[in-house]
């Protein structure tokens, strides 16, 4: 039997001062006071007990180490796994929302092109109509359309007459209301689709001008 010191029997069994006091508390170690110093006394029984018990820690406590670690890393990983769920759905929805926006844009431009194509095909219609040969058909057609289409020897359009006289954007805007305000009531006024369209070789309109 021996007697060592605290730090001495931490050194020799190869754990900390803590772990000493901690079986002396639990009466696994005795000690003594001697010199105003604890001191542990050590016997072969105490030192075969000791190693075992470091033995069984030693050997237990890198596994439950380890499967904390495995867990902790598994719990990690699962909830990386749920958020990475969340964000490709919202991606997902995302993507889709984009692709409804953009095929209705794109079918609101066709719509637009499509109402533009007609106004245009309308409007050459209506030009082709105005300054080509009518024959007996097409006569009869015009007559519905235009009130005296044989009095139409040089028509033109009020815009294009307007502009020709250069007048100011303000007497401009007045006139034009003179014609639409007279357009249903004066012979003098022909009227083709949506345009208004005078004949100044046959006609005087010094009186709306």
């Amino acid at each position: 039997m021996k007697k060592l010191s605290v730090l001495d029997a931490a050194e020799y069994f190869g754990v900390s001062k803590e772990a000493i006091h901690n079986r002396i508390r639990r009466g696994s170690l005795e000690s003594v006071i001697e010199n105003e110093q604890k001191m542990v006394i050590i016997n072969s029984s105490v030192k075969a007990k000791i190693a075992r018990n470091t033995v069984r820690r030693t050997s237990k406590t890198p596994d439950d180490r380890y499967y904390k670690l495995l867990e902790e890393q598994n719990a990690a990983l699962q909830t990386r796994v749920t958020t990475l769920e969340g964000e490709t759905k919202t991606l997902r929805d995302q993507k889709e929302l984009m692709l409804i926006n953009e095929r209705e844009k794109i079918e609101q431009i066709y719509k637009d092109k499509d109402e533009q194509l007609k106004n245009v095909l309308n409007t050459l219609s209506n030009q082709f109509m105005l300054n080509s040969p009518l024959d007996s058909k097409e006569e009869a057609v015009e007559v519905e359309m235009i009130e005296e289409p044989e009095q139409m020897s040089n028509p033109l359009s009020l815009k294009k007459y307007l502009k020709s006289r250069k007048f100011s954007e303000k007497k401009t805007a007045k006139i034009k209301a003179k014609f639409k305000k007279r357009a249903k009531k004066d012979e003098r006024i022909i009227i083709i689709g949506s345009k208004i369209y005078l004949d100044p070789s046959k006609y005087d309109y010094s009186d709306l001008i």
